[in-house]
């Protein structure tokens, strides 16, 4: 056994040297915006590279005015991603990002096909304790992005930079030009000493505007030179790398120490992690249940709210309860109260909202565990999607509005299935915890039936979900993978087309019965199947859309709901597809959409 005293030497050795190094260069604080320049390579989506580096897409719009539709992306254009720049351990300016390992990943193809080369797998060695071409699958690994704050020995007129991956086409001239700096090369060589802009790889800092258009003035004691963090970052490899191991090594035995000491002792009551036995005095349901993120509610501050639960502050209810409005501490809510019975639906929920964040999945405001089972979310004030789609009072949706609820669904869905830790299965994917904000942008919601993600393994659990979105292998075997939401989630796209029930009544018998996978199937199935798809699209929308666009968007449907589980598309795939169809104007011009090769294999049925 390795005593954590038993490291001092080694690291007093490596403090001492890590001390000069700081002693020639080193930051006091860092600043508090940074650009980083991303080119997009094939199938990239802003969904996606916002992940990346913990963003909203939507939030990106300011830094790329270049980009007229979001939506569309173009491959090998550059988007300008933002974030904090921090002064890491008193060494150097950067930012410290986290990336689950995908399976094939490595710290080169991290590197350059997922940060586009805004770090390095040298720094991704240096930075975490796996070894370089094992790096394994599921596991959370530290991204480290320089940056630059500026430097007052060159100038105090610039304070924001963008960190740039040289590429092979780059030279000094041409970055200057890019940049708005013609004639001032000598200015960007300055803040880069020592850097080749012609050698095709490496960092460069260079000065940038902001969002208003100007440039922004160099704050007074921010950071260091980016010629000192180059320095540095050459310099110190491997001292860096030795302080690295020897600290983890030494942390990870001494934690292990502690974890076993601390598991003897802990206890985990039939209620669950985290919670406790009900309170004697009837006024709390658990104890000790605390939740990052979320307000906790008294009930008293509930009830005041709704009258003490009035009807006439009811919106809504579902299979686990009733939902009333309110507003709470200066915000309109939405109070789910719910069953004493749905326990494990109000755990679950509670873990998923207060893990996850994004524009698309409705926002966990609090709960409450006094008397009942409460949680509060952000209210939303345009009801559901099946509310809409059936008439229920509310107004039809036009048809770009369809298209753009599927995207914004789409998206929340491909969040929790490829961008969060843990992934998350939905189970309940349906029009009506599909929830339309005021400007009819779509938020999913529900999940009270979310689970951790268990590919290939069958349920240990009672078939949840809803009739006529369930697909084969799960209603039958109880197989459990992402392609459970996205089979719903074709579902769906059939519902936007045809405003029908998922199953809908035929014939003059209220016992019979069709699914409404089965509805389009025939008129799919036709070698022109145009006009029998016009005969199931929504009527309340008269003439008014592109006939080519329904058909994109039924064969996207067709592709998302087939029987094998594995020939159908990943939610990113979906999200691509809905992307492109997003971006078509009345003018539709199919030829175009079939060229493009994201969308090929969804359309052919491959």
């Amino acid at each position: 056994m390795v005593h954590p005293s038993s490291c001092l030497p080694s690291l007093l050795l490596v403090t001492l040297a890590s001390f000069l190094l700081r002693s020639e260069a080193s930051c006091r604080k860092g600043c508090d915006l940074a650009l980083g320049a991303y080119y997009v390579s094939p199938q990239d989506n802003l969904t996606y590279i916002s992940s990346l580096f913990n963003l909203e897409y939507v939030d990106l719009g300011p830094y790329n005015p270049e980009v007229t539709n979001l939506n569309s992306i173009g491959t090998g254009s550059r988007v300008h991603v933002f974030f904090r720049c921090d002064c890491i351990d008193g060494d150097f300016l950067g930012h410290n990002f986290s990336y689950v390992v995908l399976g094939g990943d490595s710290y080169e193809k991290i590197s350059e096909n997922v940060y586009a080369n805004l770090t390095t797998a040298a720094s991704l060695t240096q930075f975490n304790s796996y070894p370089m071409n094992n790096v394994p699958e599921g596991k959370t690994i530290n991204v480290t992005v320089n940056c630059s704050c500026g430097d007052s020995s060159v100038s105090k007129n610039y304070g924001l930079f963008e960190t740039y991956p040289l590429r092979p086409e780059d030279n000094l001239w041409s970055l200057a030009e890019a940049y708005g700096f013609s004639g001032r090369e000598d200015l960007l060589q300055a803040y880069n000493p020592g850097i080749n802009f012609s050698a095709g790889m490496g960092i460069a800092f260079i000065p940038t505007k902001d969002p208003s258009g100007g440039y922004r003035a160099l704050s007074s004691s921010a950071g260091i030179s980016s010629g000192a963090i180059a320095g540095i970052s050459v310099a110190g490899v491997t001292i860096l790398i030795c302080t690295i191991y020897l600290y983890i090594y030494c942390q990870r035995r001494m934690k292990a120490k502690k974890d076993s000491l601390l598991s003897s002792t802990l206890e985990v009551s039939m209620y669950g992690p985290g919670m406790t036995a009900p309170r004697e005095d009837g006024n709390s349901i658990f104890v000790g249940i605390t939740v990052d993120k979320s307000v906790e509610f008294t009930y008293e501050e509930l009830a005041r709210a709704t009258d003490d639960f009035s009807l006439a502050y009811k919106i809504g209810s579902g299979g686990f309860g009733i939902v009333y409005y309110a507003e709470l501490r200066g915000e309109k809510a939405a109070i789910k109260k719910m069953d004493m019975q749905a326990t494990n639906e109000f755990l679950a929920e509670l873990k998923v909202l207060t893990n996850v964040h994004h524009l698309n999945l409705v926002r966990l405001i609090g709960y409450c565990t006094e008397v009942s089972l409460f949680l509060v979310y952000e209210f939303i004030d345009n009801g559901n999607l099946s509310e809409h789609l059936r008439g229920l009072g509310r107004d039809p949706l036009a048809w770009v509005t369809r298209v753009q609820v599927a995207l914004d669904s789409a998206r929340g869905l491909e969040y929790i299935h490829e961008h969060t830790v843990p992934v998350y299965i939905h189970r309940d994917i349906k029009s009506a915890n599909i929830l339309l904000d005021k400007k009819f942008r779509a938020k999913v919601a529900d999940f009270g039936l979310a689970k951790l993600t268990e590919v290939g393994s069958s349920s240990q659990t009672r078939l949840v979900g809803t009739f006529g979105y369930m697909p084969p292998e799960y209603a039958q075997y109880g197989d459990i993978s992402p392609k459970v939401d996205v089979y719903a989630f074709g579902v769906v796209l059939f519902e936007l087309i045809s405003a029908k029930d998922a199953i809908v009544k035929t014939g003059g018998s209220l016992t019979e019965s069709k699914g409404l996978i089965a509805l389009f199937e025939g008129a799919l199935s036709k070698s022109d199947p145009k006009e029998d798809l016009k005969e199931l699209v929504d009527p309340r929308l008269g003439q008014d859309y592109p006939i080519d666009s329904v058909l994109a968007m039924a064969l996207l449907a067709k592709s998302c709901t087939r029987e094998n589980p594995q020939l159908r598309p990943t939610m990113r795939q979906v999200v691509v597809t809905l992307m492109t169809l997003s971006s078509a104007t009345e003018d539709w011009d199919m030829g175009t959409f079939y060229e493009n090769q994201a969308l090929t294999g969804l359309m052919s049925g491959r």
